[in-house]
């Protein structure tokens, strides 16, 4: 069964479906959440009180993927490169375990400032 998200911030909401690892299945079961973004580059972050689970590590992530950064306990979304970045795909500071891709409004991150609320919730398709 395919398990989606809502993901707010500044009143411009993303849809994003989660991977089937036992990192979504993590996030899945503490959302609701809501963090303070930090930006760095075109990667919004934010610290969760989740701890790291199952899923492929990578430290090259595609336009649209979600991330656990586990140095930082943090729920990334990326949509484009980072200061990392050697091209035009995402490269976090270290590697994070996926669990999910925004389906819809990618975009709207790239308005996002550093301190804004967001909210992440449980959402039908």
């Amino acid at each position: 069964m395919k398990r989606y998200i809502e993901i707010e911030v500044e009143g411009v909401k993303a849809k994003a479906e989660l991977y089937n690892n036992d990192m979504a299945d993590m996030i899945w079961n503490n959302l609701p959440m809501t963090g303070d973004a930090r930006i760095w580059g075109d990667e919004i972050y934010f610290p969760i009180s989740v701890e790291e689970g199952e899923g492929e590590k990578k430290d090259v992530v595609e336009i649209g993927e979600l991330g656990f950064w586990d140095q930082g306990n943090a729920f990334c979304i990326f949509f484009g490169p980072t200061p990392m970045s050697k091209g035009s795909k995402p490269r976090p500071a270290s590697p994070v375990t996926v669990f999910g891709m925004v389906e819809s409004n990618i975009e709207v991150f790239k308005q996002v400032v550093s301190g804004a609320e967001v909210n992440v919730s449980k959402t039908s398709e």
